[in-house]
């Protein structure tokens, strides 16, 4: 059977006019997610991680329909990965529903589940039969340089590559968006205390929970396994001074908010809350997202809040849209800023979103508990629909499904061998 992501399906993969050298800066979902589009379509592509391993840091995090179909033109198997989610329900700290989201309706109108899976899982599934020999470790980039004819990246080590395009998946904090003078990520005024544990008599649930109260809320949502992924959040500024017990300032706020929420803050010690608060941040949404052969792609491009949960979903869609860009358009510069433009509208709607925090206290729910319950569900339902691309997405879910029907084809072999051969993307 045919397992290799790399190299051309003729008839099958998205057709482009030639092969490019693709240099990625970045090893993470972003830009492993895109190294095996591009592999996919027979692009000779290398990945860049500054990190001496690849590895995934942080919790949990949700695929949503969006992000789901993705996954699955990418040919990234997600079976038993995470906690499959039904609903979500969100409450006042005082115990009083205000939302239900019905999330079973939700996958079935936009054709595609949405779990809960932790980082590194999913990670571990990306890197499934990929060629790791096309990812360079310990090569941090310190210089870009754009010709009409090519890209050059030199990395702190001295040594340099070339390439025909190049794409900072680098996050935030990102080499490659400070080179390109982009605006830098502006606080929101929040910061997430967050974390995985281990809580069977919680997390055995596929139902998520979110809870409203005065100046702050939380989130508990199974994330599989017997795990929860928790997160509270609270303001913050820029002058933030770190409390000598973390744990004892999150019981302090949220104690008595439930009895999950009660179990979950018992478990907790300040070891648990080590990495944390992760201030939000968000970057403004620039018009151009990079310049002639260099282009940027997931929080390196559009950093956002996790109040929608769309940051990683938004970065597979980059994904999908780029390697639409590279198949369409006649030249490289060309795809790059069709690339960009065609998500920016999107992009920049679903960044607007996200920062408008959920609440700023209990009292400004109080409208919602007065509307239909199924009016959240109809309503992210359209927007992650109207924000998703659909006839991209559409087109790459068709062919994603004929190479899948052919992979017991005669020439499969040959395919295989591209990603066995010496010296491969070196």
């Amino acid at each position: 059977m045919w397992k290799s992501i790399s190299g051309r399906r003729p008839g099958n993969s998205i057709p482009t006019a030639s092969a490019q050298r693709v240099l990625i800066v970045g090893a993470g979902v972003g830009g492993i997610a895109t190294a095996r589009a591009l592999l996919r379509d027979g692009h000779d592509v290398t990945v860049f991680e500054q990190a001496s391993a690849v590895r995934a840091a942080g919790g949990a995090i949700t695929i949503w329909p969006n992000g789901a179909r993705v996954l699955t033109q990418l040919g990234v198997d997600m079976t038993g990965a995470g906690q499959l989610l039904s609903a979500v329900h969100v409450s006042t700290a005082a115990g009083r529903r205000v939302a239900t989201l019905d999330v079973t309706a939700l996958n079935a109108e936009l054709g595609a589940p949405t779990r809960m899976v932790p980082r590194r899982v999913l990670l571990e599934r990306l890197l499934d039969d990929f060629p790791m020999h096309r990812i360079r470790l310990d090569a941090r980039a310190v210089a870009l340089t754009d010709s009409p004819d090519g890209v050059r990246v030199d990395f702190a080590d001295g040594t340099t590559a070339e390439g025909d395009l190049l794409i900072g998946a680098d996050g935030r904090h990102s080499t490659v968006r400070a080179v390109l003078d982009a605006d830098d990520a502006e606080p929101t005024g929040w910061c997430s205390w967050q974390g995985l544990i281990e809580l069977p008599d919680i997390a055995d649930s596929d139902v998520a929970v979110i809870i409203i109260g005065e100046g702050g809320n939380l989130g508990l949502w199974p994330a599989g396994n017997g795990h929860l992924q928790w997160w509270f959040d609270l303001p913050w500024a820029p002058d933030f001074v770190r409390p000598d017990s973390p744990i004892d300032t999150i019981r302090s706020h949220f104690a008595g908010w439930s009895r999950s929420v009660d179990r979950v803050l018992a478990a907790l010690t300040d070891d648990d809350l080590s990495r944390s608060p992760f201030p939000h941040f968000r970057h403004p949404i620039p018009r151009d997202w990079g310049r002639g052969r260099i282009t940027l792609l997931g929080d390196a491009a559009h950093t956002m809040p996790p109040t929608l949960a769309q940051g990683t979903n938004q970065a597979l869609l980059d994904t999908m849209v780029l390697r639409r860009a590279l198949a369409s358009q006649r030249t490289v510069p060309r795809a790059l800023r069709w690339y960009g433009r065609t998500r920016r509208r999107s992009v920049a709607a679903v960044s607007w979103m996200t920062s408008r925090q959920v609440s700023h206290g209990e009292s400004t729910m109080k409208p919602a508990a007065l509307l239909p319950l199924e009016l959240a569900t109809n309503a992210l339902t359209s927007f992650l629909r109207a924000t998703s691309h659909t006839a991209i997405s559409t087109e790459a879910t068709e062919r994603q499904s004929a190479m899948d029907n052919d992979r017991t084809s005669p020439n499969s072999a040959e395919f295989g061998e591209l990603l066995r051969r010496p010296g491969c993307g070196s």
